[in-house]
């Protein structure tokens, strides 16, 4: 009877090392790509997501398993508690007791691992996300800076180019004026000098007949 306690306690012990070691991984952090920054936290969330998925079944599997263990163990040993006397069954009964307490404890440790180890994951995760964001941040605030500065540049580019364009037009609409006047100028003395050649033909003329 000891050696098949014995047996069933290395088999829950093996039972629960096996358990624990597939429930114990959890995926690294991952690189951040800051092209693709959107979609890998939309990855991390989902992927979380499946993880607590899979490691609410796995204890749940667990729990089931340790507990039909149990069931069986208390069966077996009902069965046996009818050849022994009265103190053996309260010994027996006793130990049962001790060791279905000691399963659900493992139990209870086992998911409390089980949950802490989640937590730290969790707050990883979140931790980095945190500092993907920030990097994000930071560059949306460079390439918000810089689109800034290219427009700053831009206006006074423009700027300069109509201030040019306004001084060429002053300069072209300053010898058009000066083009005119110099004309009017032309045709004013051109008249004056008609005057004093009809003028001087009249004279001339006058005196041939004096």
């Amino acid at each position: 009877t000891h050696f098949r306690r014995s047996s069933r306690s290395s088999f829950l012990s093996r039972q629960r090392k096996s358990r624990s070691s597939s429930l114990s991984p959890f995926p690294k952090s991952f690189s951040f790509s800051p092209s693709c920054a959107s979609t890998n936290r939309n990855h991390s969330k989902e992927k979380l997501k499946k993880e607590e998925e899979e490691k609410k079944r796995r204890e749940a599997e667990l729990k089931k398993l340790e507990e039909d263990v149990a069931r069986r163990m208390e069966e077996l040993i009902q069965k046996k508690m009818k050849l022994y006397s009265e103190e053996t069954k309260l010994e027996i009964q006793r130990r049962i007791e001790e060791g279905r307490t000691k399963l659900f404890d493992d139990v209870d440790v086992q998911l409390d691992k089980e949950k802490e180890a989640a937590l730290t994951a969790t707050r990883q995760k979140e931790e980095q996300a945190r500092k993907e964001r920030e990097e994000l941040d930071k560059m949306l605030e460079e390439n918000r800076r810089r689109i800034e500065k290219a427009q700053r540049r831009l206006v006074l580019e423009l700027q300069r180019k109509e201030e040019k364009q306004y001084c060429e037009l002053e300069l072209i609409q300053r010898q058009k004026e000066e083009a005119s006047q110099r004309t009017k100028l032309d045709d004013k003395n051109s008249q004056v000098i008609g005057f004093k050649v009809l003028e001087l033909f009249y004279l001339t003329r006058d005196l041939e007949h004096l």
